[in-house]
């Protein structure tokens, strides 16, 4: 064996020694710290968002316009982790399932959620082909009063839909709302809902189960969504608009802008911040 080639297998095996390392101080030194972590992913003009338990117990909600949440995930989660507890489908427009037949295709994924709503587009028959070959999967369609339980207290509650969907022509109707709550710390994930369903919901469901420290903009920031009366049942300290930088769709509104700062929470977008990571010690929300 020449010089030269031992120097490369040597330099070979000190590289997969370090990449060991690091996927091992991440376990260690990450990944055991008691604390709930939310993530709203830098995607572009889509909405992907991974929960990560007290205990260890990951979600994906959502997975964006395209590949970009297979770039984020593993940043997140670490490079050697190939496993998801949890997919959250919470409607099937595009910018925001195109990515999940990717999450299927590179992590094990235990169980997956959506609204029982169907769709004829190729994006969404990509996924259900896909996700069906996943060995072992469960499929729950997510329906009010259903609770995903996150790990040492922590929990995620379906607010919405509370019926069947399946007929709906608008997409966005169907969104899958969930309350995340960890101590006195609560995060309201909304999907694309609209302004009208916000308004049923604050009429039907008790204040203490919509209050939420953080609450993401529903739609992008659309002015169709986030509305004052949603915004005054919530009562959020701040609110994350996940948005793509320079949409044709004028994403966020100025009036929903105008409303949030009226209402006097802080804004903050994945347009400026890139991927928006809150860590919970089930007491304060710290933003990373």
């Amino acid at each position: 064996m020449t010089l030269s080639k031992r120097l490369w297998i040597r330099w070979g095996v000190i590289a997969l020694l370090l990449f060991l390392n690091i996927g091992l101080v991440y376990v260690v030194c990450i990944r055991t710290e008691k604390s709930l972590r939310v993530s709203f992913l830098d995607v572009g003009q889509g909405d992907s968002i991974l929960i990560q338990g007290p205990t260890g117990i990951d979600v994906v909600i959502d997975g964006g316009p395209d590949r970009s949440v297979v770039r984020e995930l593993p940043k997140l989660l670490g490079p050697l982790d190939r496993h998801i507890d949890m997919v959250i489908e919470t409607h099937p427009d595009k910018d925001h399932i195109a990515g999940l037949a990717d999450v299927f295709e590179m992590y094990d994924v235990d169980v997956f959620m959506n609204p029982g709503l169907p769709s004829d587009t190729d994006v969404y028959a990509r996924l259900v082909a896909i996700a069906t070959k996943e060995d072992g999967l469960v499929t729950y369609v997510a329906r009010r009063g259903q609770r995903i339980h996150l790990g040492d207290g922590a929990y995620a509650d379906v607010l919405y839909p509370d019926k069947d969907v399946s007929r709906l022509r608008a997409t966005n109707d169907a969104s899958i709302v969930l309350h995340v709550v960890y101590g006195d710390t609560s995060f309201m994930l909304t999907g694309d809902l609209p302004s009208t369903i916000e308004d049923t919901l604050v009429r039907e469901i008790s204040t203490n189960d919509l209050r939420s420290t953080v609450l993401k903009a529903g739609h992008h920031g659309s002015k169709y969504s986030t509305s004052a009366l949603w915004l005054e049942a919530v009562q959020p300290r701040t609110v994350v608009i996940s948005a793509g930088k320079g949409n044709t769709y004028g994403h966020p509104a100025p009036e929903v802008l105008s409303r949030v700062r009226t209402f006097g929470a802080s804004i903050v977008s994945t347009i400026d911040s890139g991927t928006i990571t809150y860590i919970s010690d089930g007491a304060t929300p710290r933003r990373k």
